[in-house]
């Protein structure tokens, strides 16, 4: 969900920027370096898909310039992190195309009933996005994709750390854009919401305020980016269960932390979509953990 910043709470965006910004440019100036003097393709091609990119975020006015700069270092990061072999086909079997699935479905759900929002208050700027706002919705998917580059591209350590960041990852834009998607539609479709905590009728855009069409249209956002994210990388669909379901429950988390925290004003929006993004990859961990556990016990 989008909000217009409280001041007193800008702290948390800035936080949040200094967080994922120096952390992810460090991650694509250390990794285009080695790619340069390994595989050129690699490092070229990613650097080209990520800038076109974020000029296209730029002139659709999706985002500002420093938005579309970041979103730009983070398409980067997660496409140097999710680099698989062959190198000829990597960049269509990483975290580019999830994360483009990411960017088509909030961009369409931005503009659906966009004056009805802008009666409500509850619109996107006009200039789009800034640059908190793209940190905070993709920043931990650059996170914990990063850490792979400790390891020796080739390795198994390389194809482990790989396999599980970019599940972590999918689970993260999933959860991004079932965030968007089910607060965009569910303002123009889903009638009066009702507060998640306690199920009472509130005002649209109420903090914590859920509608079941918003929901279904997060969920289905979800599974999109989450069938493209397996696709892309080449896992079962037990993979792709455990991805939905912590997007899922993600994007529960959003509105749970928007009603009891953000309503209070203790955190703004950015806060609460950063850890929401970060509970989706917290939950893929819960989940893979205890399959592991059973499986050993079962032995």
């Amino acid at each position: 969900m989008i909000r217009k910043p409280t001041k007193a709470l800008e702290w948390q965006s800035k936080a949040i920027l200094l967080i994922v910004v120096p952390w992810t440019v460090a991650s694509v100036i250390l990794q285009a370096r080695w790619w340069a003097t390994q595989v050129p393709m690699v490092a070229w091609t990613t650097l080209g898909i990520s800038g076109i990119f974020g000029l296209i975020v730029w002139r659709l006015k999706a985002g500002t310039l420093a938005a579309a700069a970041t979103g730009a270092a983070i398409t980067a990061s997660l496409m140097f992190s999710t680099t698989r072999y062959s190198y000829q086909t990597s960049w269509l079997h990483g975290g580019l195309m999830p994360l483009l699935a990411v960017f088509l479905l909030t961009y369409a759900a931005t503009k659906i009933g966009r004056a009805r929002k802008e009666r409500l208050g509850t619109g996107e700027s006009k200039r789009g996005r800034n640059a908190a706002q793209v940190a905070a919705n993709l920043g931990a998917a650059a996170l914990v994709a990063t850490p792979r580059i400790l390891a020796l591209p080739g390795s198994r350590a390389w194809d482990t750390t790989g396999n599980l960041a970019t599940l972590l990852a999918i689970a993260i834009l999933a959860e991004a854009a079932a965030d968007t998607v089910s607060s965009e539609i569910g303002q123009v479709f889903g009638g009066q919401p009702r507060f998640i905590t306690t199920f009472r009728l509130v005002e649209p855009g109420t903090d914590g305020g859920i509608t079941l069409t918003g929901t279904i249209a997060g969920a289905a956002a979800a599974a999109i980016v989450t069938g493209i994210g397996i696709w892309a990388i080449g896992e079962d669909i037990y993979s792709a269960a455990i991805c939905f379901s912590g997007a899922v429950l993600g994007l529960f988390f959003d509105s749970f932390l928007g009603a009891v925290f953000e309503r209070r004003r203790w955190l703004n929006n950015d806060a609460v979509n950063f850890l929401s993004t970060v509970s989706a990859a917290f939950t893929v961990l819960v989940l893979l953990a205890s399959i592991l556990l059973l499986a050993r016990f079962s032995r």
